[in-house]
């Protein structure tokens, strides 16, 4: 077992045996850091045959289920420092809109970055949004948004965070069928996520910047 077959492994949708291969290299004496690289260059070799529509939402979901399955294996392993403040990032799907994989997909690919995920559900109110985001100090609201009649939530919550004065502290990423990147900018947000891989790269370009 090697670095490479965690993420052949990965990349090849093995979600009956790729908890095994994380405990055998973890075994082997493999650095934990070094296998959470692999799985994630695994992952972006997911999200690229997604984009090039070799792999279709039913494979991305897979790949949510994989990473899942080696992360509950990997994470005891991941040093962290629990006196640090890590980021943190709120995830909800907009008002009027009760789909959930697109937003329960990136909150899976944000497990092993080290952020603080705050899942609001479906459905979740511009209120709800601005009062976790005050509470919690986020960094990031990252919005999904299946329906185009719900669209306008999106610079719904935009101005409520304004409103409330935290709109200069705070991105706003925005994912769903219905969106672009030309229409993302003209709602409010800051940033558009094709889907969850993506989502998760510029969510991290977000909070570098």
């Amino acid at each position: 077992m090697t670095l490479e077959d965690i993420s052949r492994k990965m990349i090849e949708l093995d979600i009956d045996n790729i908890g095994e291969a994380v405990k055998a290299e973890l075994d082997a004496g493999a650095a934990p850091g070094a296998i959470l690289n692999a799985l994630t260059s695994g992952l972006d070799e997911v999200g690229r045959r997604y984009e090039s529509s070799e792999y279709f939402l039913a494979e991305l979901v897979l790949a949510g289920e994989t990473v899942k399955d080696a992360l509950a294996v990997l994470e005891p392993h991941l040093k962290s420092d629990e006196s640090e403040v890590k980021d943190r990032i709120v995830v909800a799907t907009v008002r009027g809109d009760n789909h959930d994989i697109g937003k329960n997909l990136l909150i899976t690919m944000l497990l092993s970055s080290g952020l603080e995920i705050i899942d609001l559900g479906m459905d979740c109110p511009s209120e709800k949004i601005v009062e976790t985001v005050r509470e919690a100090g986020a960094r990031v609201v990252a919005l999904s948004c299946l329906l185009t009649m719900t669209l306008r939530e999106i610079s719904v919550v935009d101005q409520a965070l304004k409103e409330a004065g935290l709109r200069d502290g705070v991105k706003i990423i925005v994912g769903g069928a219905p969106l672009n990147m030309e229409l993302a900018k003209e709602l409010g947000a800051d940033d558009f996520g094709a889907d969850a891989i993506e989502g998760v790269r510029r969510i991290r370009a977000l909070l570098e910047g």
